[in-house]
């Protein structure tokens, strides 16, 4: 009883702070509340006694959240409308609520964030309004830190209205992926070579590691040789907004590649096999 209540007191502290997280990812009021609140469920359902920074523990959790309810919203093609947010807005008196939003969250930022993939708004929100470092970004998007930090370049670049790379743009991510593949599925080496990074690093979650792979590969010649001769069953995909390859099995999409492209080379791939995983992200298949 004394452990609850000292959790439901920790939790309180640290609400102003997780509607604060959870406002900038979704730009809903109410969804965020919606967020805080399972969160709060999902803190009386685990054990944490092993749990060292609950703070950090409750943003992982409202992020993961977060995330799957921008997911669900890609899938329905929802997004709240500049005039949603401010109606959010007008006649609010809450005043945490107002405190929130006078703290650089504006209706122009949300315009702007509406605008990214729900990867590279988790990214970009966390790690530039939350200063979370990349290697604890990366588990909760199911990416490796170096993708993540990709991503979180491509959506500041977004939300800054700066000039984006070549990269950024789909048309030339899909170049770039569909040459790895057709080298791949060749078997052409020196093909793989001339798309991958020198300093390429290959990521595998765990259930892509019990099918038969390799947690980490690291280097263009490795993973070159890894994947060659391979990908027959691969299919080009959005993945979350970005290209990336989608395994398809006997109809059943079971392996997600992700591709972190630069300077018109491949410098990361998270493969996710995870079917909780796969189930969230947001694939559309494209034609070869």
């Amino acid at each position: 009883m004394h452990e609850r209540k000292w959790l439901a007191e920790q939790f309180e502290d640290n609400r102003t702070h997780l509607r604060a997280v959870a406002y900038r990812m979704l730009g809903s009021r109410a969804e965020a509340d919606d967020a805080v609140q399972e969160a709060w469920l999902r803190l009386g359902r685990s054990d944490t006694s092993a749990v060292e920074n609950l703070t950090g523990w409750l943003t992982t959790v409202v992020a993961r959240v977060c995330l799957d309810m921008l997911r669900s919203r890609k899938t329905r093609r929802e997004e709240p409308t500049v005039e949603d947010a401010a109606e959010t807005v007008a006649g609010d008196d809450d005043p945490e609520h107002e405190a929130l939003l006078a703290d650089s969250v504006g209706l122009a930022l949300l315009v702007v964030l509406k605008k990214l993939a729900p990867a590279e708004r988790v990214a970009f929100v966390l790690h530039d309004m939350f200063d979370l470092p990349f290697e604890e970004i990366a588990p909760i998007i199911s990416r490796s830190p170096v993708a993540t930090r990709q991503l979180a370049s491509r959506a500041r670049r977004r939300v800054q209205g700066g000039p984006l790379n070549r990269d950024d743009d789909v048309s030339r991510q899909r170049e770039v992926a569909a040459a790895f593949l057709a080298a791949s599925r060749d078997g052409n080496f020196d093909g793989l070579l001339a798309v991958l990074d020198p300093e390429v690093v290959f990521c595998a979650d765990r259930a892509a590691v019990q099918m038969g792979g390799t947690a980490e590969i690291r280097g263009g010649v490795a993973v070159a040789q890894t994947f060659k001769g391979r990908a027959r069953a691969a299919r080009l995909a959005l993945v979350d907004g970005a290209v990336g390859l989608a395994v398809v099995l006997q109809g059943r999409l079971r392996i997600l590649l992700g591709l972190t492209i630069a300077d018109g080379r491949i410098t990361a791939i998270d493969a996710i096999a995870d079917p909780e995983h796969v189930a969230q992200l947001d694939v559309q298949i494209l034609s070869d």
